[in-house]
């Protein structure tokens, strides 16, 4: 046989060689990488999640101290009235009557805000409508235009809630707003922040369905 016949055997690569198995190995680093920072965001997103919480706690703890602390706040002189209508109720009981019992807790009541053109009422009272405590703008010593003004429904707003809050532990309110005075928007907002949360708004002023019959015309 001549020597240009004869052919060498060609390599044929075989499916299990090493660079296949090094192919897997680097596959499975990659995997393991992955599921590894995978791992640490969700962990990441763990530890953030309840450090917000953390702070959203701390906040509204800040936020409740913050409105404790408007509702101890009343000007001195509306301070000195208060004291004086007291000490004159106080007088004025000399009749023995028998020791009641502990008085209820009323967490969750009513606000009713009477805003005229010319005084402002707030009333506080449970579910069935038993005052538990009010305010008006004359018995805080406001006289004759300033009674209509929302800074006295403000200050009578912060009188009656604390009164309630102390002697009650009054927490929520349902509030019923009645008249087109000026105080009417103070005073809801008053609510919330001294110290009360405030589920519902509604208006209860009386509108006319065409009401009294008019005057008539004047002849001149």
């Amino acid at each position: 046989m001549s020597e240009d016949k004869i052919k060498e055997p060609t390599s044929v690569p075989l499916s299990g060689t090493t660079v296949d198995k090094k192919n897997k190995n680097k596959e499975a680093v990659v995997e393991t990488a992955k599921l590894e920072v995978q791992k640490d965001k969700k962990n990441k997103d763990e530890k953030d999640k309840v450090v917000d919480k953390e702070d959203k706690v701390s906040f509204d703890l800040e936020e409740k101290e913050e409105k404790v602390e408007e509702v101890e706040d009343l000007p001195e002189e509306i301070k000195k009235r208060l004291e004086k209508r007291k000490n004159e109720k106080n007088k004025k009981k000399t009749i023995k009557r028998k020791k009641k019992g502990p008085k209820k807790e009323v967490k969750v009541g009513r606000a009713y805000v009477k805003a005229t053109y010319n005084n402002t009422i707030v009333t506080l009272t449970d579910l069935s409508g038993d005052v538990i405590s009010w305010a008006s703008a004359g018995m805080a010593g406001f006289k004759g235009a300033k009674k209509a003004t929302p800074y006295a429904a403000q200050i009578i707003t912060r009188i009656a809630v604390s009164t309630a809050r102390e002697e009650f532990g009054l927490e929520e309110v349902s509030a019923f707003v009645k008249g087109v005075g000026t105080g009417r928007e103070s005073a809801v907002r008053a609510l919330n922040a001294n110290g009360l949360s405030v589920t519902s708004i509604k208006d209860i002023t009386p509108v006319p369905h065409n009401g009294c019959r008019a005057k008539k015309p004047r002849r001149v």
